[in-house]
């Protein structure tokens, strides 16, 4: 019969009555050189993680003993956990979490945290936990690594143009070397920190608005060049077609002020959105719309096919102008599983894209207006062919 593994959070330098005990029955005691020199008993058995991650848990699959994961924190808040039901099954594990870094930090900060984004920097890009974290909520948390350290997420954050009321670094938690250091954003960049950080984000006063899911903005919504901007109604046809993913690159082709990219990235703040025009005042629209609804895009000044070159491959892709061969270069480049959604108003484009999508509706918008004597009439807008795919 398979050992039972009981896994066991340690709170800074403390270790609960329950977790002495498991400690002192196990016959295998786990973890970072930290705990299991802090609180593994001398001359138990005792195995290091490391690196090698894999080597390690190799050695628990036939232990015949009682096995003691010691990690810090709640081992299920970002933690080993995962790892362990991954590869032993949660009907092995009995877990003990102590606070998690999260929650004393909050503490610490006198604030609530069951309103807050949690953010892990360890084993993922820094450049996507600064996105998220810039992602419009009002009460950010990160958790930073030797790979990812404080400093580097503050100029990371500084890059995207992010600005916050309050940054308050956390360190050491629930340990005689405590510190918590509230600071500015710039002094975040400009210092060293330790890197098994909290950072605390927060704007105005942490508190979330009432979140509001809304797509196909008012063109209003955006700075535009004399009515170059896909209509409000086409907009939301399209973006329901993108099925946009939480994660991924996107592409908005001939983005002319970005209402695309934006309100992709308004709704999914995590995904990796290119937005690319050739015009350099339609580049700066976009620049300055994106910044006006506080969202992350990488605007790219150039023109397609040759902007796209050194792009990272999409999974997702709108195609708003250059026609068919502009078309066919981001079908060439698309990931397996991708989709495309272009617009048309030429009926010859439109019947080309089909053929290369597969799918195709026309969108008639005609919008109320007044008259004069308080009647209302419909004013009819150029129809549009949206056509996505490739087929399923």
């Amino acid at each position: 019969m398979q050992s039972r593994i009981a896994v066991v959070g340690v709170s800074g330098d403390t270790l609960s009555t329950q977790g002495g005990q498991l400690v002192d029955g196990a016959n295998l005691v786990v973890g970072g050189d930290r705990l299991l020199d802090g609180f593994a008993p001398p001359g138990r058995r005792r195995l290091v993680l490391n690196g090698d991650l894999k080597s390690a848990l190799d050695r628990l699959e036939d232990e015949p003993g009682p096995v003691c994961v010691l990690a810090s924190g709640d081992p299920g808040f970002f933690g080993i956990v995962r790892v362990l039901t991954e590869r032993f099954g949660s009907e092995r594990l009995d877990v003990h979490p102590a606070p998690s870094s999260v929650s004393i930090a909050f503490a610490r900060l006198g604030l609530p945290w069951d309103d807050a984004v949690v953010v892990s920097a360890h084993g993922r890009p820094l450049v996507d936990a600064a996105r998220t974290a810039v992602a419009g909520a009002p009460k950010v948390a990160v958790l930073t690594s030797p790979e990812s350290p404080p400093e580097a997420l503050g100029q990371s954050l500084l890059d995207l143009g992010a600005s916050f009321s309050r940054v308050a670094v956390c360190s050491q938690l629930g340990g005689a070397q405590e510190r918590v250091h509230d600071i500015s954003l710039t002094i975040l960049a400009a210092g060293r920190w330790d890197p098994l950080s909290v950072v605390v984000l927060l704007n105005g006063k942490g508190v979330a608005a009432e979140a509001t899911l809304a797509w196909g903005l008012p063109e209003a919504s955006f700075d535009h060049r004399g009515g170059m901007v896909t209509k409000a109604e086409v907009r939301a046809v399209a973006l329901g077609k993108l099925a946009i993913p939480s994660t991924g690159v996107l592409w908005d082709v001939g983005a002319g002020s970005a209402s695309v990219a934006i309100e992709c990235a308004r709704l999914a703040p995590r995904l990796e959105v290119f937005a690319i025009e050739r015009r350099p005042d339609d580049v700066e629209r976009a620049r300055a719309n994106a910044a006006t609804h506080g969202v992350v895009i990488s605007v790219i000044d150039g023109a397609a096919p040759a902007a796209l070159e050194s792009l990272p491959s999409p999974d997702r892709a709108f195609v708003g102008g250059g026609g068919l061969p502009i078309l066919d270069a981001v079908l060439a480049r698309l990931v397996p599983g991708g989709r495309v959604v272009g617009t048309y108003s030429a009926l010859d484009r439109a019947a080309a894209a089909f053929q290369r999508l597969g799918h195709m509706a026309q969108v008639t918008v005609n919008r109320a207006c007044g008259l004069p004597d308080g009647g209302v009439r419909l004013a009819a807008e150029n129809p549009v062919f949206v056509a996505w795919g490739p087929p399923e």
